[in-house]
Parts: structure tokens; sequence; C-alpha cells
């Protein structure tokens, strides 16, 4: 290796100054020597000390590079790597066999490694060795979305919906009234965070597979239908009807507000009694007579029935359309085949 000295010689003096920069080196740039000397008579500046600060560094950087270079030459570089080369990781120390091909029976232990003899011992060990290499997988494919068990129903019905889209359907407006779950409902149920949106596109497919002819709905329809209906169908409540006594009085409650009133009908000549007087007496305003009568009136009813009336609680307002409420349901009891001109409001 080169040798590299620097040597420096600083002289003050109070009469003269004088700064020499001496530079040597070899033909062979291995030694290089560095010699100031310097005589002060005065004191030197902040700038000529950072100056000489600045050469010197430079000088020896230049020194150092020339030497590291010298002492380490290419071809040695390569006799290095070429003896210590790089070892891959990734190479197996073993050589690579295929795996043995998957027999898709129905033994849940197929997977396992064999042990050397049918020692009996050794099972539970084996069992342990597989629950360490069994992957599970998901019973459904929608597991990893946010919400599994919704996509699973959708999907369901919308299979449904494709089969058995070509059966005839009902008439619009005489397909079965249902009373379908809510979402607050259906959320509880499956606890996943189903939007409103999502939730009304079910129903709409809920209603389209309710419109099949009931003599020709599937089973498999019927219980998916049966699934999201409510316990309580209150379209299924109907009334009791209401019949006629000995007497030919057809007898029927209206309730309007908080006025409750009672009513009888039976064939007359048209008189009305509210609480033992008169419709007249009682009811100041013609609108209240109108509608305590209205249902008689819109069937043309008016001089056919005699009405008797027994209202209480309220103001005269809603006592008059109690009134009309039981006068309707009684009229119906005489004859059933009023109801739509009652509906229709004619």
């Amino acid at each position: 290796m080169g040798v590299f000295r620097v040597s420096r010689c600083a002289r003050q003096n109070s009469h003269s100054s004088r700064s020499r920069l001496n530079i040597a080196a070899n033909p062979k740039g291995e030694v290089a020597d560095l010699e100031v000397q310097g005589r002060y008579e005065q004191p030197l500046t902040s700038s000529i000390k950072h100056y000489q600060l600045i050469m010197e560094s430079t000088i020896l950087r230049a020194g150092f590079r020339r030497a590291i270079t010298s002492s380490y030459s290419p071809a040695k570089r390569r006799v290095l790597i070429h003896h210590h080369p790089r070892r891959s990781y990734a190479t197996p120390a073993e050589p690579i066999r295929a795996a043995a091909p998957i027999n898709f029976t129905s033994d849940t232990n197929q997977f396992a490694r064999s042990s050397g003899g049918n020692n009996n011992s050794n099972s539970e060990q084996d069992y342990e060795r597989l629950l360490h290499r069994v992957r599970i997988v998901p019973a459904s494919p929608s597991y990893f979305t946010a919400t599994p068990r919704y996509t699973d129903d959708f999907l369901y019905l919308s299979s449904l919906y494709r089969k058995y889209q070509l059966l005839p359907r009902l008439a619009p407006g005489t397909e079965p009234r249902v009373a379908w779950k809510t979402l607050l409902e259906y959320r509880t149920e499956s606890g996943e965070p189903v939007r409103q949106k999502g939730y009304a596109i079910m129903l709409s497919l809920l209603k389209r597979l309710n419109k099949i002819h009931t003599a020709l709905l599937p089973v498999e329809v019927q219980r998916a239908l049966q699934r999201y209906k409510r316990r309580i169908q209150p379209y299924l409540n109907r009334a009791k009807p209401i019949e006629i006594d000995q007497l030919g009085r057809a007898r029927a409650v209206g309730r309007r507000k908080s006025s409750s009133a009672v009513v009888y009908i039976v064939e007359g000549d048209g008189e009305c009694l509210i609480n033992g007087r008169t419709l007249t007496e009682y009811f100041g305003r013609l609108h209240d007579r109108e509608s305590a009568v209205w249902a008689l009136k819109a069937t043309q009813r008016l001089d056919k029935y005699n009405v008797w009336s027994v209202v209480k609680g309220g103001g005269t307002t809603g006592q008059a359309e109690a009134i009309t409420l039981g006068v309707a349901k009684a009229l119906l009891a005489h004859e059933p085949d009023l109801k739509a001109s009652l509906r229709r409001g004619e």
C-alpha cells in the first residue's frame, strides 16, 4: 500500500508573514507530502483560516482515494466474487416431487399422513397434524361479503323466480294479501346491516312469486314465501258476520275518534231515533244529519229502513260519523250486495 504523509509547520513572527504550500508526490502516486509552513507577523483573519482548512480537507480526500484505488485492483475483486458465490435460499434441499392425487371420497381423514403401523395410539397425533394442515372452506360462497345471509337469500329467490316465471299468474288485485317482515325484523333475524334498497328488491321478488296461481304454486316457493311472512297476518282476520235476529234487527257497532255508537236497523218507513230523539232534534247542523244517514242515502234506502242508535262520547261530528259506520255495517247484513256501492260512495 502507498504511503501518505502530511506535515504542517506554522511559525508566527510579529514583523513579517509568509505562507508556503508544497505538495510533492512520486511518479507512482504512492507518496504525497504536504508541507505547510507559514510565518505570521500579524494575526490571521477568519477568512484565511477557513481557506486553509478547505484546502487541507480536499488534499486529504484526494490522497486517500488514490491510495485505496492503488491497493485494490479489479482483478482481485473478480477472484473474490468467484470464490464466494451468493447462496439462494429458495433452492430446496431435497428433490421436488409431485403431490399425491386427491381422491374425493367421504373419508374425512383422507389427507392425514399415514403412520408406520396400525397403532391406535398414533391416531390422535395424526388427527392433530390434520387439523394443522386442513383449511376450513366456508359453506357459502358469500361468506366473505358484508351480508352473506342476505346475499344467499336474494340469490335463492332469484333462482326460484327464473325457474317458475312462466307459470300462470293471478289477475291483478286478486292475489292473496300478505304482510311481509319489516326491514328491522329481517335485520334482527339475520344479524346483518341490510340496506333499505336491497331489502326492497327482495320484497319485489317475493311479491312476484306470490302472484303465481295458487293451484300451481310449487312447494319450494310456498316454503320460501312462508319464511318471510309475519307471524301474525292482519289480512287473515275476518270480522264476525252480523246476524239478523228473530225480530229482523241487525245490530252493529261504529266508532269514530272517541265516539261509539250501537246501531239497530230494521225494515220500516225511514224513521230515525238517536238516544230517544229524532235526527233533527239531536243534530242541529245539517252536515251532521246527512253524515249520520249517509249509507242509506248513497244506496237510496232512506225510506226502506228504520234506524235506532245509542251513541256516547266525543262531539257531534264524531258521533255522526260513528253512526254512519254502524249503519253501513248493519245495512250490509240485510243486503250484502251493496258493499260495492258503499265503497264507491255513490
